[in-house]
């Protein structure tokens, strides 16, 4: 997908998630339906969800997609690169990436945004799933972490 339509699908889905996140400040909630809509509205997102930091640890939270792996090993994937890094994590070939954990094996390509507090203090992370190589581009980094800082403003 062209740039400009990419950033302008993301642009309809932030006006339309602030509708729906207007309605509870429940993190779950807000997460569920963040999750729901970018899956629905994004083509080629194979799982959309949400991994929650607790007690050192990556646990699943609200998703869209396949059956998830629970817990993800510490300090090791695409998910835990984001959060020791603290930044956003595209990767073209998750074959190709070191300590890659593969809960679903048709996945090519993954996308991770951190969720920050306002304290800067990562908490969790909005990772991305593709079947298709190389899917995420810097379009879609721009929009999901504007996504992000949308669903984390309430």
């Amino acid at each position: 997908m062209e740039r400009e339509r990419k950033l302008q699908r993301y642009r309809r889905i932030g006006e339309q998630l602030a509708s729906l996140l207007s309605k509870t400040k429940d993190p779950v909630a807000r997460m569920a339906t963040a999750a729901a809509l970018l899956h629905a509205k994004m083509p080629g997102f194979s799982w959309t969800g949400f991994y929650l930091l607790r007690d050192g640890e990556l646990t699943v939270g609200p998703y869209q997609g396949p059956l998830a792996c629970l817990v993800l090993e510490p300090h090791r994937g695409v998910c835990w690169a984001a959060v020791d890094r603290g930044e956003t994590v595209v990767v073209e070939d998750v074959h190709a990436f070191p300590g890659h954990i593969a809960c679903d094996p048709r996945s090519r390509s993954e996308i991770v945004v951190p969720l920050r507090r306002p304290d800067g203090r990562v908490v969790g992370v909005l990772d991305i799933d593709s079947y298709h190589p190389a899917h995420f581009d810097a379009a879609d980094r721009e929009g999901l972490e504007a996504i992000v800082a949308q669903l984390l403003a309430g």
